[in-house]
């Protein structure tokens, strides 16, 4: 009653509201189920026992869980069956029931003794798509992942039409251009214009096609700096002659990336527009450094502040007596040029001048290097170090851990 064919049939099936029968509730389930719950199915599970994920998922009514072991005549009313228990002869069981009841049957240890297969599938901004290799799952995921990642890119254009005019606020990420977000590079992809920043991924200009007119808004620390309401302007002018345009900027549009003016603005000249968040490096780049900005009985908060001004300065809007006398992270950004102000503002009102501090400078990109002092010293270590911007400096107990040993990176 198995099926040794690996010709299959490629089909969507609709299973809204539809009972789906699971027997079997560990990994295998726990990676299945969520699709099936998404599809809209009635999932019934059953198994004597469920990892967590799938015991949570019961606890919140996303599916009925039987606490008991297979008996023939549990796939009564089905539509589908997935068989993913530890016992093969289970497994054959189930498939033999299905077989019986015409109910396709997926059997996760054996697929030739099933009556279906689950492909490698992948979903791309409303675009469900699967692979079927033959029984070759390596293969099949490989492919899947190659199509998602030219769709993520726009190597393989999936849309009929144009992107509506409008403007797309996007976060880049720390710098490494893998790290901008999935909905992030999507966007890139569709763009007409992308109007840049100097910390947005550079890499990624390169891949987006030669008709895309790119806009440079550089605001180099301390240099040169484009005009707010000169980008402002072109972000409406872009978009009103019918363009999609894309503002990329570093880390996430709204972390002290004056993403927000950009989005009032918008609002206010009836321009269509949209904000991707981004992953911040206030917290990606001493991750990196590994220096992380919680730890368990060692920092419960974690404070973020601009130090694009002083403490001194009238415009500061920053309470720095309160902030020294915390005991969690303090992470400042844009402060290598005033790091010495901002640690004597720290020591004055208590922090202990052995607080460990770490500087993380270029984070997630090919130059990053970590410097680990204390606040007594930091000042003359930026300094003897020529640390330059852009930089992260973290402020605490969590800038004092790190490994003793270091594999090598993955990937």
């Amino acid at each position: 009653m198995t099926s040794h064919s690996q010709h299959h049939y490629f089909a969507g099936l609709d299973l809204q509201d539809r009972r789906v029968v699971v027997v079997g509730a560990g990994t295998v389930a726990q990676r299945r189920v969520p699709r099936l719950l998404k599809a809209g199915a009635s999932v019934v599970v059953i198994s004597p026992e469920a990892t967590p994920a799938v015991d949570a998922m019961a606890e919140a009514g996303e599916l009925v869980w039987h606490r008991r072991r297979y008996t023939e005549g549990d796939l009564d009313g089905a539509w589908y069956a997935v068989a993913c228990t530890s016992s093969a002869e289970v497994n054959e069981r189930v498939v033999a029931e299905a077989e019986r009841d015409r109910v396709f049957c997926v059997r996760a240890d054996d697929a030739s003794g099933g009556t279906a297969v689950t492909p490698a599938v992948a979903e791309h901004d409303g675009l469900l798509f699967g692979v079927l290799a033959g029984g070759d799952h390596r293969r099949s995921a490989v492919v899947k992942e190659a199509l998602l990642e030219a769709l993520r890119t726009g190597q393989v254009e999936e849309r009929a039409e144009p992107p509506e005019p409008g403007v797309a606020l996007v976060g880049g990420g720390p710098g490494d251009p893998d790290l901008i977000t999935v909905r992030g590079r999507q966007l890139l992809g569709r763009a007409d214009v992308v109007i840049t920043d100097r910390l947005a991924p550079r890499e990624l200009l390169e891949e987006l096609s030669p008709d895309v007119e790119v806009i440079d808004a550089s605001k180099i620390p301390y240099g040169r700096a484009a005009n707010q309401e000169v980008i402002n302007k072109l972000l409406i002018e872009r978009a009103t002659a019918g363009n999609f345009v894309v503002r990329l900027k570093g880390g996430d549009p709204y972390v002290y990336g004056r993403g927000f003016e950009e989005l009032l603005a918008c609002v206010e000249a009836g321009v269509a527009v949209t904000a991707v968040p981004g992953i911040t490096s206030a917290f990606a780049a001493p991750a990196i450094g590994d220096v992380p900005v919680t730890h368990r009985g060692v920092a419960h908060e974690v404070v973020v502040v601009s130090g694009h001004v002083g403490p001194n300065d009238e415009q500061s809007l920053v309470d720095w007596p309160a902030l020294a006398r915390l005991n969690g992270t303090l992470v400042l950004m844009m402060a290598v040029k005033r790091i010495r102000e901002f640690a004597d503002v720290l020591l004055e009102h208590g922090r202990s001048p052995e607080t460990p501090v770490a500087v993380v400078q270029e984070g997630t990109m090919h130059t990053q290097r970590t410097l680990r002092s204390t606040l007594r010293e930091v000042a003359d270590d930026v300094e003897n170090s020529e640390v330059k911007p852009p930089a992260v400096i973290v402020v605490g107990p969590v800038a004092g851990l790190a490994p003793e040993h270091r594999a090598l990176p993955v990937g």
